[in-house]
């Protein structure tokens, strides 16, 4: 049996079209192990959220420590590691001594309070659904002195947003989308979680709106009686496809989905399970598999 890791570290540090051409023009900038020359606040980021929105503003440069799970962009490996998702290393971050450490809102408050008895600034992000991404773009705009650069690119987002709603409103009917972020055991979003909003967001209908839980275990029998239409994995399986052997399973060859060949994987679930810079790549992706025939968010 594999090893089953926390839940929320794998939702916030998911290793898993386009963006617009501004996005696209908002290139990283190279990480620092140094405080920055340019007289901007030193950065430790405490999840990838924030190193994602770090880079994607052009405070790469500022950034001096970050978490084991910042995997994007690539230029991120080039920041010392402070520590893991969750738990940051108390040591490095006296001996680095930042400006300032951000982290986002499921952050364990006892050891944030911990980081603030060092003498550190620290700031936490707000980003649970899709809509909130922008805000917090803006806000780690003025702590990182990049308000120009963030505020174009939340702008951005917001417009880009507001399109598939458009697209979302004009819908009759929403297919139901399973989301299996994790089979051991099975695990999905339900009301109130980020994989809701955006499944939400892109014309979906999260069939774990059903339970009044961000995220929760569930059972195969559970899927079968909700039956949905569309099934997203976000994970790998060892041997074969994740998708093939969901299609295994036990009475799951009546689903809708699995009937009508609606069953997909392979994703970089860092788009759908992340929320930073790259939402709309996630909402487009999640799009196209719900409307294979659509309009592409045009």
């Amino acid at each position: 049996m594999r090893q089953h890791r926390s839940l929320m570290a794998r939702i916030a540090a998911g290793p898993i079209l386009g963006l617009m051409a501004v996005l696209l023009a908002c290139s990283p900038q190279q990480g620092g192990s140094e405080a920055p020359a340019s007289g901007r606040p030193s950065i430790v980021s405490l999840a990838p959220s924030v190193t994602e929105m770090l880079f994607a503003i052009g405070a790469g440069e500022q950034v001096v420590g970050r978490t084991s799970a910042c995997d994007y962009p690539e230029e991120a490996a080039q920041v010392r590691v402070t520590g893991a998702f969750g738990r940051p290393s108390l040591e490095m971050l006296a001996s680095i001594h930042p400006d300032l450490a951000i982290d986002v809102d499921l952050a364990d408050e006892k050891m944030g309070e911990r980081i603030e008895s060092l003498g550190i600034r620290r700031e936490s992000l707000s980003c649970k659904t899709p809509e909130e991404i922008p805000a917090a773009l803006r806000r780690l705009g003025k702590l990182a002195g990049r308000e120009r650069r963030a505020d174009s690119l939340a702008t951005a987002i917001e417009e880009g947003l507001e399109r598939y709603r458009r697209m979302a409103r004009k819908k009759h009917t929403r297919p139901g989308v399973y989301l299996e972020i994790w089979d051991d055991p099975y695990w999905t979003g339900g009301k109130g979680s980020y994989t809701s909003a955006l499944i939400e967001c892109a014309g979906g209908r999260n069939i774990g709106d059903v339970v009044d839980k961000e995220y929760f275990e569930i059972s195969q029998e559970w899927v079968i009686r909700q039956d949905p239409e569309v099934i997203a994995c976000m994970y790998m399986a060892r041997e074969t496809s994740a998708a093939s052997d969901l299609m295994k399973r036990p009475g799951w060859q009546h689903l809708r989905a699995v009937k009508s060949g609606r069953v997909y994987d392979g994703f970089d679930n860092s788009l759908f399970l992340r929320p930073g810079p790259r939402v709309l790549e996630g909402v487009a992706g999640m799009h196209r598999l719900l409307y294979p025939e659509g309009d592409g968010g045009r």
